[in-house]
C-alpha cells in the first residue's frame, strides 16, 4: 500500500477520534456552564448544547476533510510522520481555537446576564409614572 494512503488513513482515524472525544467532553462538561448562562433553564441549555455539538462536528469534520489533500507523495516513513504531525497539529489548533471561541462567547453572555440580575437602581423609586 502506498505510504501516502497510509498517512491519509491514520490522519482520518486520529482526527475523527479527536473530534468526537473533544465534542463529547465539551458537551458533558458544558451542560452545567450552559445552565448557568441560561439562568437554570435546563431544557434550553440541553438544546443549545446539542446545537453547539452539531456545529462543532460540522466545522471540524469539514476542516479535516478539506485538509486531507496532501502536498505530494510521501516517499519514506519519516515523511509519513512529518505529514501526520503537521496535519494533526493544525487540526488540534483548530479544535482549541473553536473551544476557546465558544467559551469566550458563552462567558460574555453569562457575565452580561449576571450584571443584569445584580443591577440595582441608583436611587430608590419615589413615584409612579403613568404610561
Amino acid at each position: 500500500m502506498d505510504r501516502t494512503v497510509v498517512a491519509y488513513v491514520i490522519y482520518l482515524v486520529v482526527s475523527i477520534a479527536l473530534t468526537v472525544w473533544v465534542a463529547r467532553t465539551l458537551s458533558k462538561n458544558g451542560r452545567i456552564f450552559l445552565a448557568d448562562v441560561l439562568r437554570g433553564n435546563e431544557k434550553l441549555a440541553e438544546a443549545v448544547n446539542h446545537l453547539l455539538v452539531v456545529g462543532f462536528y460540522l466545522v471540524n469534520l469539514g476542516f479535516v476533510a478539506l485538509y486531507l489533500s496532501g502536498d505530494g507523495t510521501i516517499e519514506d516513513t519519516r515523511g509519513v510522520f512529518e505529514a501526520l504531525s503537521t496535519k494533526l497539529g493544525v487540526v488540534l489548533l483548530v479544535l482549541g481555537v473553536m473551544h476557546l471561541a465558544n467559551v469566550y462567547v458563552l462567558n460574555r453572555i453569562r457575565r452580561r446576564g449576571t450584571m443584569e440580575r445584580e443591577q440595582v437602581p441608583p436611587v430608590p423609586p419615589q413615584d409612579w409614572v403613568r404610561a
